[in-house]
């Protein structure tokens, strides 16, 4: 099988900026998921990002998730295991407006440092969407345009944390699924693995690298390209040692941001309209209750409403 694609964003300054966007595009084409070195975030931050996050989880959260287990018994389980993930997590919301202030037992510190990651993060997500633009002959600024809506695009960070588990045979760390919005941004664990995605009917290790920024796509960004590229399957498999840390950034539409597939993909490719025309909130509600099911009924889903869709001027492009 291909190697999973490792894309070095300095190399975009240099005579080989033609090649590395050609690596974007492969990945995004073939594997909906690539990992970023060299990408402008310092490695000082992600460090204290990641002390800060493990002591977190030491002295807020160890104790609350192993309540949860020897709540729902799920040490002594003996068959498969379908409706609970074996992982500790917590939210912050960045855009429209932030939470951060409001979450209970951030230390001063480490709210300071996640405002500031989640700044350097949602620069290098506008900068992807405007190398996705570049790539699929896309106007600089149309995808960040489309996701905007008329408040701005969501943007929000899962905090997770992935303890070790008696029975990893039967106890997902989080269940398959796509991701319902739209350029996801990872910094994972270097030492405990876990994340896997789905490729030609094979589950491939997302390999952990030192201070990488992992990168995927999610169902929206499906929608626009009209299926040129695909959000794609994945989950963390649960380890029986060491804990994985795992923070995820979501750079997603605004809630009134209508969603279609891009007027030239569309033409570009000679072929009928295959993806539907929606309201993102409207996918987001669908989405809540089928994440772990496949995407496809979805789609027809929101196909199925289409005539109802409210066009917004305002949300519109």
């Amino acid at each position: 099988m291909a190697t999973f694609p490792v894309v070095n964003m300095e190399k975009l300054n240099t005579e080989e900026r033609a090649a590395t966007m050609e690596m974007i595009k492969d990945a995004c084409e073939n594997w909906g998921f690539f990992e970023l070195v060299n990408h402008g975030i310092s490695i000082e931050l992600m460090d204290t990002v990641e002390r800060l996050t493990k002591e977190h989880y030491k002295k807020f959260m160890e104790q609350q998730f192993k309540e949860m287990v020897a709540s729902k018994g799920l040490e002594s389980a003996q068959a498969e295991i379908n409706d609970v993930d074996w992982e500790s997590t917590f939210f912050l919301r960045h855009r429209p407006v932030s939470n951060i202030s409001e979450i209970p037992d951030l230390d001063e510190d480490y709210r300071k440092v996640m405002k500031e990651f989640a700044l350097q993060l949602e620069k290098l997500a506008e900068q992807l969407l405007d190398l996705l633009c570049e790539n699929l002959g896309l106007e600089k600024g149309y995808l960040k345009k489309v996701f905007y809506g008329s408040k701005g695009p969501n943007f929000g960070t899962k905090v997770s944390n992935y303890p070790p588990c008696p029975k990893p045979e039967l106890i997902k760390g989080l269940r398959a699924h796509t991701d319902a919005g739209g350029i996801i941004l990872l910094f994972q664990d270097d030492k405990v693995s876990g994340l896997q995605l789905l490729k030609d009917d094979q589950w491939v290790d997302v390999p952990p690298m030192r201070h990488s920024i992992v990168v995927n796509l999610g169902d929206q960004l499906e929608v626009i390209t009209n299926g040129k590229y695909k959000s794609v399957m994945h989950r963390v498999i649960a380890q029986e040692d060491g804990t994985r840390m795992s923070i995820a950034s979501f750079y997603n539409p605004g809630n009134n941001a209508i969603i279609s597939p891009a007027p030239s993909l569309v033409k570009e490719y000679d072929i009928n309209q295959v993806y539907p025309k929606f309201v993102f909130d409207d996918y987001m509600k669908l989405y809540a209750g089928l994440k772990f099911q496949a995407k496809e009924p979805r789609f027809e889903a929101m196909k199925a409403m289409e005539s109802n869709v409210n066009l917004d001027p305002i949300a519109t492009v």
